[in-house]
C-alpha cells in the first residue's frame, strides 16, 4: 500500500529507532526480555506450544493500544528517542487501519461502521523482527508458515533484504518490499467477521544465507471484549461458515497452538 498518507520522517524514524535497538549488547535487550506467560518484550517466537520449533530471529513484542494495556518495562529507554517514535509511529498506524476497515467494509456492502466501531479502540501490538544471515538458510525458517490472529496487520521492511512469502494455489510466493509501501495483511478475525468473503493469508519468512533482514509488523485486532462471529448482515440467505466465540478464548487457542499454516482458524470453521 502506498500513498497511505503516514509522514515518511515518522517511518524512517522507526526504522532507525528499531535497527538501534537491534544492535545493541545482548545484555542491554535482555534488560526487556519475555517473562513466562507474558509475551511482551524481547526475545523469540511469543507461541508458548511445546511442539513449536523456535524460529531463526529475534523479536520485540509491544502492546502499543489500548494506552492502558501498555507495560512500560518492556518498552526500550535505549534509544532515547523509541518511546516517542513508536507513540507516534502507531497513531498513525492506527488511522490507516481504521480508515482501511471502513473501506473493506464497503466492499462487503455493510455500513462502515459495521467494522470501524470494533476496531475504534484496537488492541493494537507491534513486533520489531531481527532475522540473522544463516550460511544454512534451507534448514531453518524466520517464521514458521501461519496467518495472523488479528483484523489487520501492516508491515513494514526495515532493509531490502527478500524473505517474505505468501502461499497461493499450494505455492510461496515471495514478496518484494516495495521502498515506503506498507504490505497489508488480511487476518483471521477478518476472515470470521466476513465469513469468509476475505480470506486470511497464510505467510512465512525465510532466511538470507549472507544478509540480515529487519522488519516491523504492526497488528490490529478488535477492541477488549468482543465476541467474534460473522457479521449478520452477511450471513442473510447463507449459512455460518465460522462458530462465534469470545476474542479472549480465540486469541487463547492461537498462543497455545504450534505455528502451523491456517490451523488457528481451523477450530472455528462450521
Amino acid at each position: 500500500m502506498t500513498n497511505h498518507g503516514v509522514p515518511e520522517e515518522i517511518i524512517e524514524k522507526m526504522k532507525s529507532d528499531t535497527m538501534e535497538f537491534f544492535n545493541l549488547p545482548l545484555e542491554v535487550k535482555k534488560a526487556y526480555g519475555q517473562i513466562p506467560n507474558h509475551m511482551e518484550g524481547y526475545g523469540q517466537s511469543f507461541v508458548t506450544s511445546d511442539e513449536q520449533k523456535l524460529d531463526w530471529g529475534d523479536m520485540h513484542f509491544l502492546i502499543a493500544n489500548p494506552l492502558i494495556a501498555r507495560d512500560m518495562r518492556f518498552w526500550p529507554k535505549t534509544p532515547t528517542s523509541f518511546r516517542e517514535t513508536m507513540d507516534k509511529y502507531t497513531k498513525e498506524l492506527r488511522e490507516v487501519t481504521i480508515s482501511l476497515f471502513g473501506l473493506m467494509a464497503k466492499n462487503l456492502g455493510v455500513e462502515p461502521e459495521k467494522l470501524t466501531k470494533l476496531f475504534e479502540d484496537c488492541i493494537q501490538g507491534v513486533r520489531m523482527n531481527y532475522y540473522p544471515p544463516c550460511l544454512h538458510a534451507d534448514k531453518v525458517l524466520g517464521i514458521s508458515p501461519h496467518s495472523d490472529a488479528t483484523g489487520l496487520t501492516l508491515l513494514i521492511q526495515i532493509n531490502e533484504v527478500q524473505g517474505l512469502q505468501v502461499k497461493n494455489n499450494g505455492k510461496w510466493v515471495p514478496i518484494k518490499p516495495i521502498p515506503g509501501a506498507f504490505i497489508v495483511n488480511i487476518g483471521d478475525v477478518l476472515e470470521v467477521m466476513s465469513n469468509g468473503i476475505y480470506k486470511s493469508i497464510e505467510h512465512r519468512v525465510v532466511i538470507n544465507p549472507h544478509k540480515e533482514r529487519l522488519s516491523i509488523a504492526a497488528f490490529h485486532d478488535a477492541k477488549f471484549g468482543t465476541i467474534m462471529g460473522p457479521l449478520p448482515d452477511l450471513v442473510k440467505g447463507d449459512r455460518e461458515k465460522y462458530r462465534t466465540v469470545s476474542q479472549e478464548d480465540f486469541l487463547r487457542q492461537f498462543s497455545t497452538s504450534k505455528l502451523d499454516g491456517k490451523s488457528s482458524i481451523e477450530f472455528l470453521k462450521i
